[in-house]
């Protein structure tokens, strides 16, 4: 029986080092998807999930609407990013999850270190599942490629971005 990502409860983050000596943080703030938890059979799980790229946030209107645009995301021609998983690997809650990623219309295959915390009942009769994942892309790899030099030869914005996601998954009681 398949989950759904609980947007409500879950976190779609990511961090790229700005102009060498700091890092950005931000967020996607709407996010979709069902996933299928197989407990007694990991390599059966999968996941697709999709987040609205102009749904970025990083606490500054002005960066935001820059990333949105033409220059970076393009949010009007590419509204979404999307992943579906190809191959689930691992065992007692530590897995491999490779799979398809799409960002400003280009696909690459993507692995995440994936940490399954198990499930529970809530108040309220659903059963609730929390994974957390982990990756590196090169955002170049996927046409997000502005990024003018500094003086001193460093760039503006970091190839490599980390990507930090944290889902809380229900489940209707069978």
């Amino acid at each position: 029986m398949a989950w759904t990502i609980d947007a409500a409860h879950s976190h779609i983050g990511f961090s790229v080092r700005h102009m060498v000596v700091s890092t950005v943080r931000g967020q996607f703030n709407a996010v979709r998807g069902t996933l299928e938890l197989n407990e007694a059979n990991p390599s059966a799980s999968w996941v697709e999930a999709e987040v609205d790229t102009a749904s970025i946030d990083t606490h500054d209107a002005n960066r935001d609407a820059h990333l949105r645009s033409a220059e970076f995301f393009d949010a009007e021609k590419f509204p979404k990013i999307t992943f579906k998983s190809t191959k689930v690997e691992g065992d007692s809650g530590d897995f491999k999850v490779t799979g398809d990623l799409t960002i400003h219309g280009v696909t690459k295959p993507v692995t995440f270190e994936v940490e399954y915390s198990g499930f529970v009942k809530d108040p309220y009769g659903l059963n609730r599942a929390g994974l957390s994942a982990q990756t590196k892309i090169n955002r170049k790899d996927f046409g997000l490629g502005w990024n003018p030099l500094l003086e001193t030869g460093g760039a503006v914005v970091s190839d490599e971005v980390k990507l930090n996601l944290e889902f809380e998954a229900t489940q209707q009681p069978a």
